[in-house]
């Protein structure tokens, strides 16, 4: 069995921790603050491709603010590893964003997010992004 089989985890918790982060993705390309804050725990933390650290209240209010605006955000198949109340995912999206005012050429990145089972949902703890280099 190759391991990205294994990896697709086809059972129903796995299907739905997926479901979770698609929505988390539409409320974030949506501007959909308030259903993107029910999605990332309290003490969320991002790592950017850059290397720059936001909290759950940085990242969220970026986007209220349009300092970040995501146009697209593409996810690929969505790999689940869970456990409990616990699950790691890692996906590859094509995103489109506009940073600052400056709007950032369609890029891939890799995506590693942790979750966590608290009061009944899917929160996300930890994500980071790794922008991905085509080799020349």
């Amino acid at each position: 069995m190759s391991t990205h089989a294994t990896e697709l985890d086809s059972s129903p918790e796995a299907e739905f921790i997926r479901d979770t982060e698609r929505a988390r993705l539409r409320a974030l390309v949506g501007g959909d603050v308030e259903t993107a804050g029910r999605l990332h725990a309290t003490e969320f933390q991002l790592i950017t491709p850059i290397g720059m650290a936001l909290s759950k209240n940085d990242y969220l209010g970026a986007i209220a603010s349009g300092q970040i605006k995501y146009l697209a955000w593409e996810p690929g198949p969505i790999a689940v590893r869970h456990h409990q109340s616990h699950a790691v995912i890692r996906y590859r999206a094509r995103l489109e964003v506009v940073f600052g005012g400056h709007r950032v050429a369609p890029s891939d990145y890799w995506h590693t997010d942790t979750y966590e089972y608290r009061d009944g949902q899917w929160v996300v703890v930890w994500s980071q992004a790794t922008s991905i280099s085509q080799m020349p």
